[in-house]
């Protein structure tokens, strides 16, 4: 029967589109695309996303011109692994057109080799490619101007490795801990998954610490070396994060809820009644989650060895999204590390575990499109407490709350062996007959 001329569009879309999930030339055609737009936008934005990136150039500067060095000399925001991405840039100038030029290189290099890591997987490796590079379009331009930027980049290049490389996904996952925490819910999740978790967990993790803090402790830092944690203590509720809804949303009503900006860190605060209590309470509240999680993680995998791939990757997407629900620091660009499980399991899942991450996948998508919205296209308006964005920041928020819940279930749903819950499939070898049992049943 000859093909009708309505169906010809909808045949040669689908022809494309085969073609550009087969394509590696188009694979990179869509990186260079999605990148000059993601830098030129960054660009327009100004300091808006540069922001932070100058104060990473006063502190890299300081420390080569003056030999004065965050954590080594005074306390830091960050982690003494901060100070390689930070200081990096500054190697060939320290203006700040050469700065920027240079951070935002050293970003997409990282996005680069984070997307060859993710298209070289087995299953569906070029799908998951090319919906990160979605994720990074609805996400916008944040993450190119600040440290999460190499987080989430790190975490993507580390779930990947997890697959036949634990023990080396474990030291870069450490190292990445030590500039920003994220990375570190991939120690976590396989210290708990791991059917060897001293060799290929503790180990390389351990390893990896001793040299950054003895490298540390040997430039000066002394105690400083953990003032990180100290530092984040004494900050206040950021009126982004999930916990200061309540009090965002109340601002639009009581004149006593009001945001202020943290010069110092530039960070939008929230006081108001309750505010300082929750913040404290969040301090209890993070730990507690996350223990919780790598608890449940550990009885799942212990029920259910079978399922052990997707144990890890929904102990991990749980960790980082309890990393982001119960934190008071809750900076938009935090929903960067949601991406890189997501994609990893749309690579990894099997045909029957699939239907478990299509709505989690969609619903990060629209959690980064509406985080997009708040920052930086409307955040002069979240600060000024326009009624339109606080209830699209309240909605953001909300979704995070039901994606942590879903994971969570999901985890359960594993250990109990509930119906619908199948394994992830990963062949360690093209011709193998023999499934393999998870990307971790070698750690």
């Amino acid at each position: 029967m000859p093909e009708t001329s309505a169906a010809r569009p909808a045949s040669t879309g689908r022809r494309f589109l085969a073609w550009a999930l087969r394509s590696p030339w188009a694979l990179v055609a869509g990186f260079v695309l999605v990148h000059a737009w993601l830098v030129v936008d960054a660009l327009t934005w100004g300091y808006r996303i540069s922001g932070d990136v100058q104060l990473y150039r006063v502190w890299a500067r300081a420390g080569w011109d003056r030999g004065i060095w965050p954590v080594l000399d005074y306390d830091w925001v960050y982690p003494v692994g901060a100070l390689v991405p930070v200081s990096a840039p500054a190697l060939l100038g320290t203006s700040f057109e050469a700065y920027y030029a240079q951070f935002l290189v050293l970003i997409v290099a990282l996005n680069a080799l984070a997307l060859w890591f993710l298209a070289r997987l087995p299953g569906r490796g070029r799908v998951a490619a090319w919906w990160w590079l979605a994720f990074l379009v609805a996400l916008g331009p944040i993450f190119l101007g600040r440290l999460d930027g190499v987080a989430a980049a790190l975490l993507v290049i580390t779930l990947a490795l997890a697959v036949r490389r634990p023990a080396v996904a474990t030291a870069i996952a450490t190292f990445g801990a030590w500039v920003k925490i994220a990375p570190g819910a991939v120690v976590v999740a396989l210290l708990t998954t791991a059917k060897r978790p001293l060799r290929t967990v503790v180990l390389p993790g351990a390893a990896v610490s001793a040299v950054v803090v003895a490298l540390a402790l040997a430039g000066g830092a002394g105690k400083r070396v953990l003032g990180v944690f100290g530092t984040q203590d004494a900050r206040g509720l950021q009126s982004e994060s999930v916990f200061a809804t309540p009090f965002s949303v109340l601002r639009l009503f009581d004149p006593r809820f009001r945001v202020w900006m943290n010069q110092d860190i530039r960070t939008l605060e929230i006081y108001g009644p309750g505010t300082a209590v929750t913040g404290r309470l969040l301090d209890v509240l993070l730990p507690v989650a996350v223990l919780a999680i790598a608890a449940l993680s550990w009885w799942a995998v212990r029920r259910r060895p079978e399922v052990r791939t997707d144990v890890f990757l929904l102990s991990v997407t749980a960790l980082l999204l309890s990393l982001i629900v119960f934190n008071k620091v809750g900076s938009p660009q935090f929903v960067a590390w949601i991406g890189p499980p997501v994609a990893v399991a749309i690579a990894l899942a099997g045909p029957g575990a699939r239907s478990v991450w299509s709505a989690p996948a969609l619903a990060v998508l629209g959690t980064a499109g509406l985080t997009q919205l708040l920052y930086p296209v409307a955040y002069d308006e979240f600060m000024v407490g326009e009624p339109w964005i606080v209830l699209v920041a309240a909605v953001r928020n909300l979704a995070l709350v039901v994606l942590l819940v879903g994971a969570v279930v999901q985890l359960v749903r594993l250990g109990r062996g509930a119906a619908g819950t199948v394994a992830s499939t990963v062949v360690a070898e093209p011709h193998a007959s023999r499934p393999d049992p998870g990307p971790v049943a070698n750690a």
